[in-house]
């Protein structure tokens, strides 16, 4: 493809100018039997170039052990086949609203606060995944024919961090590991954020949703000369659970758009297509304004962002609108629209005709249950995605006193012999009513997403403090995990389901089914009457449900059903009602 570089002004592509138009479409949220549509919605909508994050956690799931990392390269090859360049976001850290940002749970676990700085443990974890994937990334660059023009060094790092040998040492693993493309850095347009995040020698690029004048005005002021561009144009936002839906009105959005082309600058829509949060993978923010250190909002799993390309792959109104402005910058006429995905041919209600215990779930598929004087944290499980059972005895005979839990993150269902007591939560840490001695507590806690944004990035998961009969800490925790990789056993689940008995009403544990499906394509996964949990579809994990909304179904990719039967699960966390069904639509 020739030698792409950066000017003095602008990019330069064989000497040539090119201004990039880019849009955020990340491999990872799009059913792989997907990507070749979506990448021809970006072409049709007027876009040159995709860019995409890599996260490590889910490639990595233990220190050595990789999972897949070639899904990047054949990522990048599906862009090239698409006719866009592409830009690669390596990490270590991506953010992207996704699970403690990208960075492992058994790094953040037994690193803590040393990620994103110069530690030297730290570091020679980066080397190594740095070392697995970035052959994905050098075998595709342009020079070599490929798709890949730019590679980011960290990301938005200003909005962390101050540590330049960190920065300075990432560059340096980049080009020691073959990258020979431009490399950049992304950070919001303040002066604090620029000079923590950028790299002398190194294009910074800018990050807003709107001001882009005003934002370029700053990013000018830190680096005279280079091309401008707004690495993540904030065309729409995510979600969280419990909260309103956002969108951002398409005319508003395309003005903005217009207004950062008319700087002569380039653009990559943060996103073009949002797709899902397939598999529990979705992370959390932390309210509290600006120190990031208020209550936890987990993000729900649609990230559909109210991007241009919604989540089933469908041209909004704001695509056209986008299209209109982008047009003007093509050099030759838009391509048309692809077809659109097949839709499932007619609705279909599922038959749930089983349920196991969570109980015995975690018997069947969990960990060993392993017993500590305190809490084990789900760091300290290895538990990165799931649930944790933790079981602890009230010494007897004593008084009714208050129940609670000290450092609870996020959520835990608590039984009493046997009863369910409440759901408490970090703003409520007590059960409502004392508990009297002798008695036998269990705790359900689920990780609803690590925080994937801000200073309490890399906190730990599960109970982090103890278990509080008045001022007494209970010692003698038992706890065992159940990780949703556990479901990717399929055939061990269909065993434990076929074990099963008839559903209770309002039972906590893991309901199974089958639904006969017509016209197989994309659809919409209903559950009305459960609360919170996760859903399979043929062992396709669709993500968390829960009933807080804003979302109101899960995406079924239509590559996930078949003609025929198909199978359901869905692991209920809190207890469905009575008559809770499952449907397709």
């Amino acid at each position: 493809m020739g030698e792409f570089r950066v000017g003095d002004e602008e990019f330069e592509l064989d000497g040539q100018p090119v201004r990039l138009l880019s849009g955020a479409l990340h491999y990872f949220r799009v059913h792989e039997e997907q990507w070749g549509h979506r990448l021809a919605m970006l072409r049709a909508m007027g876009l040159n170039c995709v860019e995409t994050y890599v996260p490590w956690n889910l490639h990595e799931p233990r220190p050595g052990e990789t999972r897949d990392v070639a899904a990047l390269g054949r990522f990048l090859d599906a862009a090239h086949a698409a006719g866009l360049w592409a830009i690669v976001r390596p990490g270590p850290y991506i953010c992207a609203e996704w699970e403690n940002g990208g960075l492992p749970h058994w790094l953040t676990g037994a690193l803590g606060s040393r990620v994103r700085t110069r530690d030297p443990e730290y570091l020679a974890h980066v080397e190594r995944w740095f070392g697995a994937l970035l052959p994905q990334v050098v075998e595709r660059q342009t020079d070599r024919g490929g798709p890949v023009i730019m590679v980011q060094v960290e990301n938005e790092y200003g909005s962390y961090g101050s540590d330049q040998v960190y920065l300075r040492r990432l560059t340096d693993l980049l080009r020691e590991l073959g990258v020979r493309v431009p490399l950049f850095t992304s950070d919001g347009p303040e002066d604090h954020m620029l000079t923590g995040g950028s790299v002398p020698g190194v294009l910074a690029t800018a990050n807003f949703g709107s001001q882009a004048r005003s934002g370029f005005a700053t990013l000018r002021r830190h680096q005279p000369k280079g091309p401008l561009m707004c690495m993540e144009f904030w065309c729409g936002w995510f979600d969280h659970w419990g909260a309103e839906h956002v969108v951002r009105d398409p005319a508003d959005a395309a003005a903005a758009l217009r207004e950062i082309l008319e700087c002569g600058a380039s653009v990559n829509l943060y996103m073009a297509h949002g797709g899902t949060n397939f598999a529990g993978w979705a992370g959390a923010n932390r309210g509290g304004g600006d120190l990031h250190d208020g209550a936890l909002l987990p993000d729900v799993t649609s990230y559909d962002y109210d991007a241009p390309v919604d989540e089933y792959g469908r041209a909004t109104a704001k695509f056209w609108a986008f299209r209109e402005v982008l047009a003007r910058y093509a050099d030759r006429p838009l391509p048309e629209l692809p077809p659109t995905p097949p839709a499932l041919e007619a609705p279909a209600t599922a038959a749930i005709d089983t349920w196991v215990p969570l109980d015995e779930v975690t018997e069947a598929l969990g960990d060993a249950e392993r017993e500590c004087g305190a809490p084990p944290t789900f760091e300290d499980l290895d538990v990165d995605r799931g649930l944790v059972r933790y079981r602890v005895d009230v010494p007897g005979p004593r008084q009714p006193h208050a129940l609670r839990v000290r450092g609870l993150r996020d959520r835990a269902v608590v039984y009493v012999d046997g009863e369910r007591a409440g759901v408490l939560t970090e703003d409520s840490p007590a059960l409502p009513e004392p508990v009297a001695g002798p008695a036998a507590v269990e705790l359900w806690v689920e990780s609803l997403g690590r925080v994937n944004y801000g200073p309490l990035l890399a906190e730990p998961k599960g109970i982090t403090g103890g278990v509080l009969h008045e001022r007494q800490y209970l010692h003698g925790v038992r706890a065992a995990g159940l990780r949703l990789d556990a479901f990717e056993d399929t055939e061990r689940v269909r065993g434990l389901l076929l074990s099963g008995r008839a559903p209770e009403g309002g039972a906590a544990g893991l309901y199974g089914g089958s639904v006969e499906v017509r016209g197989a394509g994309d659809a919409g996964l209903e559950l009305p009457g459960f609360t919170r949990g996760f859903a399979w579809v043929n062992g396709f994990c669709l993500g968390r449900y829960w009933s807080a909304g804003p979302q109101e179904s899960l995406y079924v990719p239509g590559p996930v059903l078949r003609e025929g039967m198909n199978d359901v699960w869905v692991l209920e966390v809190e207890g469905a009602g009575a008559g809770a069904s499952v449907r397709l639509a």
